[in-house]
This record gives structure tokens, C-alpha cells and sequence, in this order.
């Protein structure tokens, strides 16, 4: 809880040097895998960094909120969407339905240890061999 809330402080202290003016009010994205005890750390992480909570939001949410996914029906009724997330330390697969504005989580699954530094590795690895095929030198 002590490092989300200073997560949350510093975030806090950024949004208010941007917008130039005081923060009281946050919407708090967490990975939809989040069990309800995560989600309260979550809350209470935001209370002691000085916010109020409105609202903790799953990440596939969230990025179909930002998308306007709500907003491009094409035809009424029920959506479901996707949401495939390879992100910096995870991938996550998410099922949501939309339907009149109401997003609704059906499924996730994913890897936590999956993301960015495992490509990074992979990348550094590959153009480590690549050089010594190439130039002849070993780099590593």
C-alpha cells in the first residue's frame, strides 16, 4: 500500500503541476486479474496519497473507454470486444461486453511475467548473435 500511495502521491503531485490546480478527485485503472482485497489496497493507497477514489477501473476498461469503443457502435445492441494488452511486464487478454454504455469484464487471462523485459532480452540476445554473424566480434 506505502509504494502505490507514493505512486499515487508523485502522479497526483504531476497532474496538479500540469492542469494548475489541486487534484482531489481520481479514477484508478488496476490489471483486471486484481482481486477484490488488490483492489482495496488499491483504494487505500489513493486515500493516504490524499485522493478520493471515485472509482477503480480494470485496465482492458479503461483502454476501451480511451478507444471511444462505447462511442463507434456500429449497429444497437450488446458489443463484445477484445482487448489484447502487451504491455511493459505483462500480457493480458480481456473479453468485455458493451452494451448502452455499460462495460461488463466476461474473461481475462494473460502471463504476469510476460512483457518488457522479456522482449528487451530477447532483442539483445538476437542482435548480440546477428553481430557475431555479421562482424565476426562478440559483443555481449
Amino acid at each position: 500500500r506505502h509504494v502505490a500511495s507514493m505512486v499515487l502521491m508523485k502522479m497526483k503531485e504531476i497532474a496538479e503541476a500540469y492542469l494548475g490546480s489541486v487534484v482531489k478527485n481520481a479514477v484508478v485503472t488496476v490489471p483486471a486479474y486484481f482481486n477484490d482485497s488488490q483492489r482495496q489496497a488499491t483504494k487505500d493507497a489513493g486515500v493516504i496519497s490524499g485522493l478520493n477514489v471515485m472509482r477503480i477501473i480494470n485496465e482492458p476498461t479503461a483502454a476501451a473507454i480511451a478507444y471511444g469503443l462505447d462511442k463507434k457502435a456500429t449497429s444497437t445492441g450488446e458489443k463484445n470486444v477484445l482487448i489484447f494488452d502487451l504491455g511493459g511486464g505483462t500480457f493480458d487478454v480481456s473479453l468485455l461486453t458493451i452494451e448502452e454504455g455499460i462495460f461488463e469484464v466476461k474473461a481475462t487471462a494473460g502471463d504476469t511475467h510476460l512483457g518488457g523485459e522479456d522482449f528487451d532480452n530477447r532483442m539483445v540476445n538476437h542482435f548480440v548473435e546477428e553481430f557475431k554473424r555479421n562482424d565476426k566480434k562478440d559483443i555481449s
